[in-house]
């Protein structure tokens, strides 16, 4: 890949498909700002990297001035900025009857509030490069998904703004979407179910699949960074790309 000295901002990149996305950009040569809100997770995802490729920037990107706080790190210790991957996401499963208000708007604040509010404050530095947006969404904004329907909303609406901001931002910047299928992440340790209903869950997950398997952070990773960089995708922008198994065939 041709993404050697370039410049990437990598929200959620403390684990899952983060850490995997950070970790292939860094073997790449690239270099990488890592966010999320754990510092530890982050260093640990950077691993050797840390403070000389890689920037360590713990925030909470649901805040707006955090988010532009992230960006403005990545431009004053890199100088630029090449990429940005809005990986960072919440999920809050259950039926709507029973939700807690406090997390439908969480949902919303991290998966579609915070990638808008990134991508405004990178844009000036994006256009500058001519560089790129990948948002990680979810087959979850095509399907749908009764007990889940707020989270397939925040992806769906996620879906849309990629397809609307490739064509506002065109043609110095491209934005394209990659959608996972079931992915084995730590996000299932954090649904607000009862362990017995992740398990269904997950099995019901892998037999709607065809491949009959989870995906790994590693499957969506190489995705995304082919998106990122130009030679590979320079002629792709507002594509949203299922990475699923087959879920969505």
């Amino acid at each position: 890949m041709s993404l050697h000295g370039k410049t990437f901002l990598v929200t959620g990149a403390g684990s899952g498909i983060g850490r995997a996305v950070a970790r292939q950009l860094l073997r790449e040569d690239a270099r990488v700002v890592l966010v999320g809100r754990r510092a530890t997770a982050l260093r640990e995802s950077a691993g050797a990297a840390a403070d000389q490729q890689a920037l360590v920037h713990p925030a909470d990107i649901a805040r707006p001035v955090e988010a532009a706080g992230a960006v403005r790190a990545a431009l004053n210790r890199f100088g630029g900025l090449d990429g940005l991957v809005n990986n960072a996401g919440l999920a809050r499963f259950g039926p709507l009857a029973d939700a807690d208000p406090n997390d439908l708007t969480a949902m919303l604040d991290v998966n579609l509030l915070a990638p808008v509010h990134l991508i405004r404050a990178a844009l000036p530095a994006l256009r500058a490069a001519g560089g790129s947006v990948v948002n990680v969404s979810s087959v979850g904004g095509v399907l749908a998904m009764p007990r889940r329907a707020v989270y397939g909303a925040s992806k769906a609406a996620l879906n849309s703004l990629t397809r609307s901001l490739a064509r506002e931002l065109a043609p110095r910047v491209r934005v394209n979407a990659v959608l996972p299928g079931p992915v084995d992440t730590p996000m299932y340790d954090d649904l607000g179910l009862a362990p017995q209903q992740v398990a269904q869950l997950r099995d019901d997950m892998v037999e709607s699949t065809p491949l009959g398997r989870f995906g790994t952070p590693d499957d969506i990773s190489s995705w995304v960074c082919r998106l990122l960089d130009p030679e590979a995708a320079g002629w792709v922008t507002g594509a949203l790309i299922p990475v699923d198994g087959g879920r969505t065939s």
